[in-house]
């Protein structure tokens, strides 16, 4: 077998237990996720790791473990595969041959709009079981209620219920592949029972965060109960497969429960516009600011290699660790550089004018919104264009307004957030070269302060 040449920072998946660890060996079950840390035997593929969970370290043979793949972004990829939308009885029925019991279908009821239909297979025959749309839930018999169809599946794979049978083999749409499986191949579907959530610590867009505990490990978890909804944000789950970056949220991984969960890293003191507004400047100095800057501004620059456009960028999306480090979050607008996108879904007052003028959005689009970020930080969380209607904003923009410097904003930090505000995009700075302007910055201020 050819020797492993993973990196530091690479990230594997156990393909058994290895509970009687000898010596320095690190101990693991089968599917635990570990860090590779350093190469210790080239040849013989011997590497020192980190237990992702218990945080334990030790010696790793690379005959144990595969790598943790990226889930790549797929049209195909479904949470439902088993649903065929808007299909009659007699296709479904042919569609369930040849007919086995258990094997299923969901699909829209074209005599009910807005209602379903769960056909299942039993002894050579097919059975339809209207689910029914009342007061935002689904049910087939009014004593078990579902949220979606994902929850409606789970419950009835595992409990007969109202049906004849339980269910046993989904029948997958043509052409539809199953994200569950993709999920559970590629190291990212996490085991509900080792998930224990606890309270609510945001209302998001698309549904509640929690705090929670995985194996352990304090998170946070973000619930999509929509189908629809969760099905879209399978796009935000595979771009954040792909990202490693201190100064990123990290995904842990994904349950398939309730909708979707989305389970990333902790970070404890919250959002940073809050943080800014709840302390204000007698907590916060100038050279902390321009710390949260500069670790924003590293974040971006690695999504810039990536050809990543966020989309969304501003100081709600900034989230602070424990140990007061600035990471971006929420992708759920992240695509690659491309220009199709939904424009009501923009954030206007942290879009650059050609975003909102012709739908053009990249990286450079990104660095506009940087700089109405770079604002809020300086003006300790105030909303940008104070006073300002949306359309105000898009009509002063376009024609040239720009923001005045916060209240004591170092004058050459005023001068970055400028430069962002080009209207020309190929005029304003890359991430790369802000990130070298604000280091600067920070050397500058952290030796006329000492600390």
């Amino acid at each position: 077998m050819a020797a492993k040449r993973w990196q530091p920072g690479t990230q594997c998946v156990a393909k058994c237990d290895h509970t009687k660890p000898k010596g320095n060996e690190i101990a693991y079950l089968k599917g635990d996720i570990l860090t590779i840390l350093d190469v210790l035997e080239t040849g013989k593929s011997i590497f020192r790791a980190r237990h992702n969970r218990t945080g334990e370290e030790g010696v790793l043979s690379a005959s144990k473990v595969r790598e943790r793949e990226v889930l790549r972004v797929d049209p195909n990829l479904s949470l439902m595969p088993w649903f065929h939308g808007k299909i009659s009885g007699p296709e479904a029925v042919s569609k369930l041959r040849p007919m086995e019991d258990g094997l299923f279908l969901v699909r829209e009821s074209i005599r009910h709009p807005g209602d379903y239909v769960l056909c299942v297979s039993f002894k050579q025959e097919v059975i339809h079981y209207r689910v029914i749309y009342q007061d935002s839930k689904l049910t087939i018999d009014s004593t078990q209620h579902f949220y979606n169809l994902i929850d409606m599946v789970e419950f009835y794979s595992k409990n007969k219920g109202a049906l004849v049978t339980t269910l046993q083999k989904p029948k997958q749409k043509e052409g539809a592949r199953s994200a569950a499986l993709q999920l559970y191949k590629t190291g990212w579907l996490l085991d509900l029972a080792g998930l224990t959530l606890g309270e609510s610590i945001g209302e998001g867009e698309f549904g509640a965060v929690y705090e929670g505990e995985y194996m352990g490990r304090k998170v946070a978890v973000k619930n999509i109960k929509s189908d629809v909804t969760a099905q879209a944000f399978l796009g935000e789950t595979s771009v954040m497969t792909k990202l490693q970056h201190k100064n990123l949220v990290q995904l842990l991984g994904v349950i398939l429960h309730n909708g979707l969960y989305i389970v990333t890293e902790f970070m404890a003191k919250g959002n940073l516009v809050n943080y800014l507004r709840s302390r204000g400047r007698s907590v916060i100095s100038t050279v902390q600011l321009l710390h949260y800057a500069l670790e924003v501004c590293e974040g971006m620059e690695y999504l810039e290699c990536k050809k990543l456009v966020h989309r969304d960028l501003a100081a709600r999306n900034i989230l602070l660790s424990e140990d007061n480090v600035a990471k971006v979050s929420d992708f759920g607008l992240a695509k690659v550089d491309s220009q199709a996108f939904d424009n009501t879904k923009l954030p206007v007052k942290w879009t650059a004018p050609e975003g909102l003028k012709n739908k053009k959005i990249s990286t450079r689009s990104d660095v506009w919104s940087y700089g109405v970020l770079l604002w809020e930080i300086f003006s300790y969380g105030m909303q940008p264009y104070p006073k300002m209607s949306l359309q105000e904003v898009k009509e002063q923009v376009e024609q040239g307004y720009r923001m005045e410097a916060p209240e004591a904003c170092p004058p050459e930090v005023y001068t970055i957030m400028r430069d962002c505000w080009e209207k020309e995009p190929k005029m304003r700075p890359s991430f790369h070269k802000l990130r070298e302007l604000l280091q600067a910055e920070v050397t500058k201020h952290e030796s006329s302060t000492g600390s």
